[in-house]
């Protein structure tokens, strides 16, 4: 007896596809999640200039998607972001407008877009949920990449409301994990700082922490992320963003987090702190209330083990990972 296969009627494209989150949820699909009526295509820079409005349309009457993960994005540290405010305003409102469009275009049923919790207010009350986005400034270190993010959220209403379209969009906390830019220089605090570990215990030298040490943070494992990302394609059908978090009471120092990693990579050094360098914003803590509301009992892989299965990746895979 023949075993019926069944036809493929979602065709899922990811942008930004060999990125950090691309490459979990490539990962947690090929783990299992996937199911027999998805194909999943995975793209990244080289497949097309997503900044080009003729190249992204060409890229999706060539896939023909039914759907589309849009995780692509010019994204950086801190520091970077502090140099760079245009670069981030100009790139990403290109890159966005010419996704969703052309997804409008070609008749795509549904879009989720990736925004960040650095697009709220930088003055605001705690914890930060969905319906304050558009309250206030961000924080003046990366106003371009924020401003740029948030504008998603206000063409998928646009799009809703003069063509019923169902693009949304989730505001993931800080996301970690096998695959992330592990650049000191322009990479987000928990690679470089791995990276940093790494190479101190290497050289046999302390750790030198940038800041005090002090600001408090919500990690997100990247593969926690990836099960989430494809349960709001399946499932989520509110046009209003989504925060993708950890709990409020999971926050966790720059410090804990240092120490976290020392202990993963068995650093047995000092750790220092510099306190000319810029700490950023003091705490961004986000609630995720919406999401428990939906998924009362998803579990979330807890920080520690999270941390040492990043830190064995990277010096797994150290030559790669480094660049």
């Amino acid at each position: 007896m023949t075993e019926v296969t069944e036809p493929v009627t979602k065709r899922i494209l990811v942008t930004g596809g060999t990125g950090l989150v691309g490459k979990a949820i490539e990962k947690v699909v090929a783990d299992g999640e996937g199911r027999p009526d998805e194909e999943w295509i995975f793209l990244s820079s080289r497949d097309a200039d997503l900044t080009n409005a003729a190249e992204t349309k060409a890229l999706f009457e060539l896939h023909k998607p039914t759907h589309v993960i849009h995780l692509a994005a010019m994204v950086g540290g801190l520091f970077k972001n502090i140099r760079y405010n245009l670069d981030f305003w100009r790139r990403n409102i290109h890159i966005n407008d010419n996704v969703l469009h052309s997804a409008y275009e070609t008749g795509v049923q549904k879009v989720v877009s990736c925004l960040s919790t650095c697009i709220f207010p930088d003055k605001t009350t705690y914890p930060i949920d969905e319906t304050m986005v558009h309250n206030g400034p961000p924080h003046s270190s990366n106003f371009g990449y924020s401003y740029a993010k948030r504008m998603i959220d206000i063409q998928n209403r646009g799009y809703f409301e003069q063509h019923g379209c169902r693009f949304t969009a989730v505001i993931p906390t800080n996301v970690f994990g096998p695959h992330d830019n592990f650049n000191i220089e322009d990479g987000h605090v928990l690679p470089g700082l791995i990276h940093k570990v790494y190479l101190a215990k290497q050289s046999g030298s302390a750790l030198t922490v940038w800041g005090t040490g002090k600001p408090r943070r919500q990690f997100i494992y990247s593969l926690d992320l990836a099960r989430l990302f494809i349960w709001v394609l399946r499932e989520y059908d509110e046009v209003e963003p989504i925060i993708l978090s950890v709990g409020e009471e999971e926050e966790v120092s720059i410090k804990e987090a240092a120490e976290a990693i020392a202990q993963a990579m068995d650093f047995k050094g000092e750790l220092l702190f510099d306190t000319t360098k810029a700490d950023g914003q003091f705490k961004k803590t986000a609630s995720n209330a919406k999401l428990r509301r939906y998924l009362p009992n998803f579990q979330f892989t807890p920080f520690r083990q999270a941390v040492k299965e990043t830190c064995a990746w990277f010096s797994a895979n150290y030559a790669s990972a480094r660049k």
